[in-house]
Formats: C-alpha cells, structure tokens, sequence
C-alpha cells in the first residue's frame, strides 16, 4: 500500500487518534505504524483478540492496564556486571511490574478468552523484584528506610546525631560569652559542615573553624569547636548510609539482570496487550463492529460511516451523519460506480469511506458499519484524490491527476480497489471526459473495482451504457436547496450547479442568462433525471407501504397460528388428563372384576367370559381415543400422505406441502384447510393397525385349550400385561393349572414388569423362573388358583 495513499485517505488521522488510548509510550509508534496485514488469517485473529476483550468489558472487567515507561534502555543499563541502577531509573520499571501482576492475576483462571491468555503466556508479574523494589524506592526517587535493616538503623543514628548537634549549636548560640559576637542566633550549613554566624571582626573570639564568608564580608560561617566530632560522626555515618544504599542497588539490579530477558518478554507482552486494548477502546468510542474479511474481491458496506466525521461529531456536535450503503464486487456483477451531485453535497466523502474502511478493516481495527459489511483482504487500495498542482514541478490541475491516474493505471490489476476524484475535471470538457471514460474503459478491462465522481454528463452516458458499471448520485433537495448526502445507486446525480449559485446570491439576471446559455439538450437532460427522480421516490414510498403490509399480515398469521397451537395445547392437556382418570377409572375397576372374574371361575360361565372380554375391549377403545397422538416429523408429510388433525378428531389428506412456511394444506371431508406443521400429528390409522396387527399375531397363544404358553417377546410393558391379563382370565375360567410367560431377557424390563404384575395378581398361586430345558430366565412359570 503507497504512502500517499495512506496520506490522501487520512489513515494516519486515525491511528493518531487511536494512540490516545495508549499507555505507553513505546505502544504509540507501534500504533502509528499500522498497515494493512497481508494475510488473511492475522486479520481474524486481530479482530478476535478485539472481541474478546471488548466481551470482557461488557462483562464490567477492563485490563488493567496503567500508564508504564519504555524500559528497553534501562534492561540494556543492567546488563553489564557489578552495574546499579539509580532509584529514579528503577521507579520506571515499577508501574510495568505492577501492570505485569494485575494482569497475571487476572489471567490466572479465566477461560473465556483464550486468544488473550495465550498472547499474555509471557505476563508474569515478578513479585520477588516488585516487592522488595515497593519497600526501597520512595515515590520522589529516594530509597525508603525499610530498604535494608542496616540503613534502617543507620538513618536513625544519623537522625538522633543530628538532633545533637542541633541541639547543641541552640545552646552555643544563647551562651552570652559566644551571642554577643554572632551576626545572627541561626544554625544553618556550609560545605556540609554545621556553622553559625559570626561578625567578620569577632571570628578570632569565637573557638570554630571557617566554613565560608557572605557576600558582604562581614559574616563569618564558623563551626564551633565543640561540635567539630559530632559532626565528623554524622559524616561517617553518611558515609556508611551511601554505602548501603550502593549495595542496596547493586543487590536489586542483579535481580534484574537475572531476569532481564524474562522481562523483556513481559515488557514486549504488556505492549502488545497495551495496541489491542487502544484499538478496542477506540472501537467502542465509535461504536464499530468486526466486519467479514474475505479472500475474494468484494466489497460490501452496510450504514457505513467515516470514523473522523464521527468522531467530530461526538465532539463538536452539529448534523447528523449519514450513514453509506454501497456493495460492489463478484456477487453483484458491477464493479465501477460513478457518482454525481452537487458540490458539498459528500460525492468525496463518499468514496473516501469506501476507502478509509477498506484500510481499517485489512488493518484489522473494528470499522463503523454493520457486521455484514464485507472487505477484501487482499485488495490494493489507489486514489486520486484532492488537487495536488504545483508551482514548483509545473504541474496545473489537469496534469497532476493525469500524471497520478497515469501511475494508477501502471499498477492496476483485478485486485485493485481505485478511488478516483472530480473524474475529467481540469481540462476542456469534451477531451476530459473522452479521457475519463477511456480510463474507466481500461481499468474495467483489467478488473479493477472503480469508485469515481464527476460533474461531466459524457462520462454519465458512457456508464450508463458500459456492462458493469453503474450510476450513483447523492441525494439533493431541490425544495430547500440542500444536499441529503445518502448515496443511491442505480441512476445519476444532478449537480444543480445554478441552484446553488443561487442560493448562494449570485444575481438573477445572471442565473436566467445562465440557464438560457446552459442550452435546451442538457436542459431536457436534466429535466428528466428530475422527473425520474420524483418517479423514485414515489415507487420508494408504495414499496415501503407494500413492507408494511407485509409484516401486518405476517403478525396476523402469527397471531393465528399461536391460537391454533394454544388450542392443540390444550387439547393435549385434556387428553392428558382423560389418561389420567382413565386409569384411575381402570384400576378402580380391577377389583370389581377380579371378584367376578373369581365367581366366573367357579361357576365356569362361557357367557361371563365373553362379556368381560366386550367390556374390557371397549375400555381399552376408549383409551386409544384419548390417548396423546405422536407429533409427526416434517419430512414424513408428503402430498396425498395422511396426518390426524387434532381439532377435527379424524385424519385429513395432505393436497401441498410449504416446508419454508411450515405449513400444510388439507382435504379434511368436504373442506380444504391450511394448518402449520405443530397443529398436526402421525395419522391414527397407522398406529391402531400396527396394535391391531400384534393383536392377530399372538391370538392362538390367547386360547388355553390349545395353548399352554404366551410369547410376549416384542410387546412394551403396558401392552403386554394388557395381552396377558385376557389369557389369564381365559385360563383361569377353563380351568388352567399351570402355564408359561415367554418374555425373553433383553434389557430386563419386560421380566420385571411382567413378574411385578404377576406377583400381585390374585389369580396367580406361584411363579418361578424356567428351567433350563424351559427356557431359563426368559421363561416365567406361573401357577395358577383352581
């Protein structure tokens, strides 16, 4: 990507901005450096790395980062052997350790943002050089007294000398033999040395030294004679407190030394952290999203906007921002847009968004536009952009952009996204925009996806004309004279040059001479672009009120097909509860026909029989009835299929099927209705000739006379106790003694249903399993009651 480029769209506008969030100042030229990435994949993973942070303050947790220094050149200080660090150079690696911690603490356990931890495997925090560096550097740069024992006790001795020697001077400077020769009564210092003042003519009279003289040479700084070993004491002292404070610095620098790799990694990590965080900081100021990053060369942006223009808006307040809606590329089929309007009506501001967001998105920085705006990542960006003529090069408007689109044109190929500004302008008109259209002809040709403005109609016509490309014009209202500054595509602008002119006071005579000069082609001309627009905006409002209409009766299917599920619901329910007493009702009975099943028994009644058989059938009909009918998958509903409907209670045919409404449509009788695909269930039909067919299949192990055994091996619990309870009672009424439950092993659950049942059945005396000539455990012998 050029540099002037970058330079015309502004991109390094946005970086600086983005460097304000930065906190440290080795993370600002790293910021300022930002290009766009030339690999795909580092695209994504920036902008996941982005997201995961910014999902962190969501949450309510935000790095916590700090302002920290460059501390390259002080690890490279370190290095040498025996080398200490001065405590104002060692304060500057302190804020970075602390960050390092808090980050280390934070990343400890967290597993929801995984990008981030293994960027940070580095932070580690270094406690053992925090600390002891927290307990010896003061916040102004000196060593605090908790540095070391030793200075600890050393400070204090040099404090309590001091006091001495104080002490001692205020008694000095009161003895009237030595007050009536002092200049003054104060203690100060000279070359280190404690002195009072004494008159230059009485310093013979006082026993001391002389330390220095004032400027008028009538004073006298002497150190008393009796304070003179006092005070070669406290430089002793001092002498030994610079010692420790040298040993002190030489101890921690090693500790550094030690690790001065380890935390140039930290340093390195924390400033990688530091670029992520500005960037997701300044994404969030301009509330921008992570678009999709494709290989292809498409270009697609949703209500896009151009971050400086939000930017001044946020601060300096004044009109909206409109936002930019434009999609060019291999999905479309078009790839050159010329745009037309007015002056200041935002053609430039325009095409420098395509390009500004292009850039951000390849640099992997959240753009401000939807998160279904798409970019091409390996796309170049070009622009001619901006009037550069130059006195200096003899270069006018007309050759600057021809020497610029010259350079375009050099470089240009199918992955080429070119920005081209006031296309044809410079020149005579005509040639201009002969040229403008032989350039859109060539780079068309070489696959490039042009997106250009002009105020020429040639170059309008000749776009209208050309296969895949397009017109675009920026919105105007002629009734308030003002631009709207959205883009529409798909037919051209008007740059009401005259209009403007005369809003802006030029003379009506002149604007009449004007539009007379202006000539009556170009007049019909934009006569028509008028109307059509006008046509637009009416087709635009029936099309909006045609939406509206749309999800109005999409709300009321809605609503319908909500009541027919609620209906089916509780239709279900009552079913449920129908079950529910039904078996209440069953269990109730058993009794009852235990009893009469036992006087059947004794009075061995065919007719009885037969008549417990006809009740117990009808009870079992009736259960089917209200049982809950299976949903039905809607792969199974085909045209000319069946399906139950519940709210009729009988099986319709199915005439058409609308799988991406979910709906079916019905032949239910004498009647067609369309139901969705949760009003319906698996046809009844199915389901009893499937009971109906087991039924048959084991009717000759249902006859005692000629069958002594019952092979319920494939029956669910429920079904089978239901079949074995009727052979039961046929044994039992014709006198059976003993005979043989086939239920196989299996998973075991239909040997324990059946044993349980059988255990609690009055008619039955005993139970036991096979023998193994019987059929072993998958055999239950029952015995029954004579």
């Amino acid at each position: 990507m050029s540099q002037d480029t970058l330079h015309l769209l502004e991109f390094e506008k946005i970086l600086a901005r983005i460097s304000l969030f930065a906190q440290s100042p080795a993370t600002i030229p790293l910021l300022k450096a930002l290009s766009p990435i030339p690999s795909l994949e580092e695209i994504k993973l920036r902008f996941a790395q982005i997201d995961e942070i910014r999902s962190l303050a969501l949450s309510g947790i935000r790095l916590p980062l700090a302002p920290f220094d460059d501390i390259r050149e002080l690890l490279e200080l370190a290095r040498p052997d025996g080398a200490a660090l001065a405590p104002e150079e060692l304060s500057l690696l302190m804020p970075l350790l602390r960050v390092s911690q808090h980050l280390s603490s934070l990343f400890q356990y967290r597993t929801d943002i995984p990008l981030i931890r293994e960027l940070a495997r580095e932070v580690q925090g270094f406690p053992d050089i925090l600390d002891p560096l927290e307990r010896t550097i003061a916040p102004d740069g000196g060593l605090l007294d908790t540095a070391s024992d030793l200075l600890f006790n050393l400070r204090r001795s040099h404090r309590s000398l001091v006091s001495r020697v104080r002490k001692r001077l205020e008694e000095i400077v009161r003895e009237r033999e030595t007050a009536i020769f002092l200049q003054d009564d104060f203690i100060t210092q000279r070359n280190g040395r404690w002195v009072i003042p004494v008159r230059m003519d009485s310093k013979g009279m006082v026993p001391g030294v002389v330390h220095d003289v004032s400027r008028t040479g009538e004073t006298a700084f002497m150190e008393p004679i009796e304070v003179i070993g006092l005070v070669n004491e406290l430089e002793n002292l001092s002498a030994e407190e610079k010692a420790e404070q040298i040993r002190i610095l030489r101890e921690i620098t090693g500790w550094i030394r030690e690790d001065s790799d380890l935390i140039l990694a930290d340093f390195e990590a924390v400033i990688k952290l530091d670029l992520l965080n500005s960037l997701a900081s300044f994404a969030t100021l301009i509330d921008a999203a992570t678009p999709q990053v494709t290989a292809t060369m498409s270009l697609r942006i949703e209500s896009g906007y151009h971050p400086l223009l939000l930017l001044y808006q946020k601060e300096r307040g004044g009109r909206v921002v409109v936002p930019l809606d434009v999609e060019l590329g291999s999905s479309s089929g078009i790839r050159t847009l010329l745009i037309t309007g007015p002056n200041t009506g935002g053609k430039t501001i325009a095409i420098k968004t395509v390009g500004i967001l292009t850039l951000m998105a390849q640099s992997g920085i959240p753009v401000p536009a939807g998160r279904n705006s798409v970019f091409s990542a390996s796309a170049a960006v070009a622009a001619d952009i901006g009037d550069d003529q130059s006195i200096e090069e003899s270069l006018s408007t007309f050759s600057s952009h021809i020497r610029k689109i010259s350079m375009i044109l050099q470089k240009a190929d199918e992955h080429t996204i070119i920005l081209l500004d006031e296309l044809g302008t410079g020149t005579d008109p005509v040639q201009g925009a002969a040229i403008a259209c032989a350039t859109l002809a060539e780079l068309a040709s070489k696959g490039c996806m042009v997106f250009a403005t002009t105020h020429l109609i040639d170059i309008v016509a000749f776009v209208q004309k050309s296969q895949g490309m397009i017109n675009g014009a920026m919105e105007f209202d002629r009734t308030t004279l003002s631009p709207g500054y959205r883009l529409t595509t798909g037919e051209p602008g008007q740059s009401h040059a005259l209009d403007i002119a005369r809003q802006c006071g030029l003379p009506q005579r002149i604007i009449d001479k004007a539009g007379e000069l202006v000539g009556r082609m170009e007049s019909e001309f934009h006569s028509l672009l008028a109307e059509l627009k006008e046509s637009r905006t009416r087709n635009e409002s029936l099309h909006r009120e045609l939406l509206q209409r749309e999800a109005d009766i999409a709300n009321k299917e809605r609503s319908v097909e909500e009541g027919l599920s609620s209906v089916a619901t509780r239709l279900r329910e009552a079913r449920e509860k129908g079950i529910i007493t039904a078996k209440e009702l069953v269990n109730s009975a058993k009794a009852e026909l235990n009893r009469i099943l036992e006087e059947a028994r004794r009075e061995r009644s065919r007719k009885s029989t037969g008549a417990l058989a006809a009740v117990e059938e009808r009870l079992q009909t009736e259960l089917e009835l209200i049982r809950p009918q299976p949903l039905v998958e809607p792969e199974a509903i085909t045209a000319g299929g069946k399906v139950f409907v519940p709210v009729l209670g009988h099986n319709a045919t199915v005439l058409a099927v609308d799988k991406k409404q979910k709906r079916v449509r019905l032949n239910a009788g004498s009647m067609e209705i369309e139901l969705p695909f949760s009003a319906v269930s698996a046809p009844v039909t199915e389901l009893s000739i499937k009971r109906e067919h087991k039924s048959k299949g084991s009717a000759k192990r249902l006859d005692p006379e000629t069958e002594y055994e019952l092979n319920l091996i494939g029956f669910r619990v429920d079904e089978a106790i239901s079949v074995m309870d009727k052979y039961l009672d046929n044994c039992t009424l014709n006198g059976s003694k003993e005979v043989r439950i086939i239920h196989g092993i299996g998973t075991g659950s239909l040997m324990r249903g059946i044993r349980e049942h059988l255990s609690r059945s009055p008619q039955v005396e005993s139970l036991r399993k096979g023998e193994g000539f019987e059929g072993g455990n998958g055999v239950t012998v029952v015995s029954l009651h004579n």
